[in-house]
């Protein structure tokens, strides 16, 4: 078996085979699959012959339907308003006419806020809560937390301003 050398302009010799699959790899069509590319980048001169049969993945350019199940493998995106969103005006709409104002500071700012075990937001806000109980849990970006349990009256607004404590130390010294 005689291996045909390709010589650059800078000198440097390469088998032909090398050549063909740095072709493929730079001269590609963008729709043609990456790992056919990268598995020929790393094959011999008889795997390069093979590597150039594979035929890109075939993409259906038609329109989703509007309307059905979902047909794709994938995860599909969530539709409408974040579940914050949608947990703080679940607890607003249901605040009624005697309704207290709740004001929620934390450090860190930009803490997680939780009520009763459901996600509304971050630190700093104003929530419009019915009177009565309620189990707040503050979480912060670096396992900080807090809880609390908050009781409101009626028409009442209350400001309440938390430091977060870590769970797990934030430096450890090794001597």
């Amino acid at each position: 078996m005689s291996l045909v050398v390709h010589h650059n302009s800078h000198g440097c010799r390469f088998p032909v085979s090398l050549v063909v699959l740095l072709s493929l790899c730079v001269f590609a069509a963008p729709s043609s699959n990456a790992q056919a590319v990268a598995e020929a980048a790393g094959a011999t001169s008889v795997a390069a012959t093979a590597a150039s049969s594979i035929k890109p993945p075939a993409f259906s350019t038609a329109p989703a339907a509007a309307a059905g199940p979902v047909s794709s493998a994938h995860l599909p995106l969530p539709v409408g308003p974040p579940p914050d969103v949608v947990n703080r005006r679940n607890l607003e709409q249901h605040a009624g006419q005697d309704a207290a104002k709740l004001l929620l500071r934390s450090n860190p700012a930009g803490s997680q806020v939780w009520i009763n075990s459901s996600f509304v937001g971050s630190t700093p806000m104003l929530l419009v809560l019915a009177p009565g109980k309620y189990q707040l849990e503050l979480r912060g970006p670096r396992q900080e937390s807090a809880t609390r349990t908050v009781d409101l009256l009626p028409r009442e607004t209350r400001e309440l301003a938390t430091t977060l404590t870590a769970h797990y130390p934030n430096r450890v010294i090794i001597r």
